[in-house]
């Protein structure tokens, strides 16, 4: 986990997320780290676009479910109206032949 926060660490200065740096950074903490540990990171962190993952997982949860109930309860409110119309326009046409 420290090697993530690292990876992190040199993203936000600016710097490259390769080997080179993590290795620099471990040393510089003082932290024991094997090289396949090191490599292992830098692959899986290729190709990805660490702001737009940073961005995602910094998205709050909750507040989805809050909009999905209005949504819910638009739908719902939407459904009771037209049902309101359909048995008013069938009542209309009740008096006609009434």
């Amino acid at each position: 986990m420290n090697l993530v926060y690292g990876a992190l660490l040199l993203h936000s200065a600016g710097k490259a997320v390769d080997e080179a740096g993590i290795k620099k950074l471990a040393d510089a903490t003082g932290t024991k780290v094997e090289d396949a540990q090191i490599k292992a990171l830098v692959a899986a962190l290729e190709g990805v676009n660490i702001e737009e993952a940073i961005s995602k997982a910094a998205m709050p949860v909750a507040a989805a479910a809050p909009v999905q109930a209005k949504e819910e309860k638009k739908e719902a409110k939407k459904e009771e109206d037209e049902s309101k119309k359909a048995e008013e326009a069938a009542a209309g046409l009740g008096a006609l032949f009434g």
